[in-house]
């Protein structure tokens, strides 16, 4: 079994056997690895035959669409970041066939010299029928596979929004973690000029000992770092940052991402990036008036603001569930249309 370095809890499939089993560990809000847990499936199997087999299998099931992907020089090593090139990146994104693609990375595994990344490619759109066959039992019905494929490769550093469940069918992976709190330590880029979506930490994919990032040792203390193998999965719970590495010439990974605290369909991410515009230029001091409030009502770390009177005169502020989220948003947004 690979080594983990750090407080990474770890788990055998049989442990987490339900969407249920995984709900219950996942309040911690800390990655959880799940040994085995797609070791069954037969995406898993054929790639015990080689790079070849494994990419074999999943181009049974292409559908002809085409896709963007990602294209490296031999001299990146796979790792894509910002750089002097199209768009300020240090590699090149190209549109094609997933089939191309699909031939690309498996001509580069022989020795081609580039690299190629395919990434976040929904299994039921592009390679329908390829869920049916794996099936995790700790998703529910409608939260729905993604696929990443691609040469050695490493993924900048960044975070998602979403809890994530990674499955390792081919390949190995090994992801380097930080805390959600390390964020001021990461020295993050844009996060509207990004690699695909997320901002990325441009301290972690930086040098050892980078003068531009000199609180970046703090972040590097607390990382956590995981190796996966084929048939083994990670739990990453939202706004963890990760960087991922794919080892192997081929690599294939299958991912889901759901929220599993969700009490309606507004994201947290939307309402902070509302509070920024509302919020983040006001003098200092009303900035810290309007922190204390969000403490109070948001984050309540001394409990529920309306504690100290009885629960049917608790209005708006009481559960979500009884119709109140519903009240809420109807009033957040009658102020954002003026009304």
């Amino acid at each position: 079994m690979a080594q983990v370095d750090g407080p990474i809890d770890e788990r055998d499939a049989q442990e987490v056997d339900s969407a249920e089993a995984l709900g219950r560990l996942a309040q911690a809000c800390r990655p959880i690895v799940v040994r085995g847990l797609c070791g069954q499936w037969p995406a898993v199997g054929a790639g015990t035959g080689g790079a070849a087999a494994a990419l074999a299998y999943v181009s049974r099931f292409d559908g002809g669409l085409s896709a963007e992907y990602f294209v490296g020089d031999a001299d990146l090593c796979g790792r894509y970041h910002y750089g002097e090139g199209p768009g300020g990146f240090n590699f090149a994104r190209q549109n094609g066939p997933t089939s191309v693609a699909l031939a690309r990375i498996g001509a580069n595994a022989e020795g081609a010299g580039e690299t190629c990344y395919l990434g976040s490619l929904p299994a039921d759109v592009y390679f329908p029928g390829f869920a049916q066959e794996n099936d995790c039992a700790l998703m529910a019905p409608h939260v729905r596979p993604r696929l990443w494929l691609g040469n050695a490769s490493t993924v900048a550093c960044h975070y998602d929004t979403y809890d994530n469940l990674a499955c390792v069918v081919a390949g190995r992976r090994r992801f380097t973690l930080y805390p959600p709190d390390a964020i001021g330590d990461l020295y993050v880029g844009p996060i509207d000029h990004t690699l695909s979506g997320q901002p990325i930490s441009l301290a972690a994919g930086a040098a050892e000992g980078d003068a531009r990032f000199p609180r970046f040792a703090a972040a590097r203390a607390r990382a956590l770092h995981v190796e996966l193998t084929p048939g083994d999965a990670l739990y990453l719970p939202k706004l963890w940052w990760h960087q991922v590495e794919a080892i192997d010439p081929v690599n294939i990974l299958v991912n889901y991402w759901w929220d599993g605290f969700a009490a309606g369909p507004d994201a947290p991410h939307s309402a902070m990036l509302l509070a920024m515009i509302a919020i983040a230029e006001r003098p200092a001091a009303e900035r810290a008036a309007w922190r204390a409030w969000f403490d109070h009502y948001v984050f309540r770390p001394d409990g529920h603001p309306l504690a100290h009177m009885p629960e049917e005169r608790h209005g708006v502020l009481g559960p979500l569930g009884k119709g109140n989220y519903g009240r809420i948003r109807a009033l957040v947004m009658r102020m954002l249309r003026g009304g």
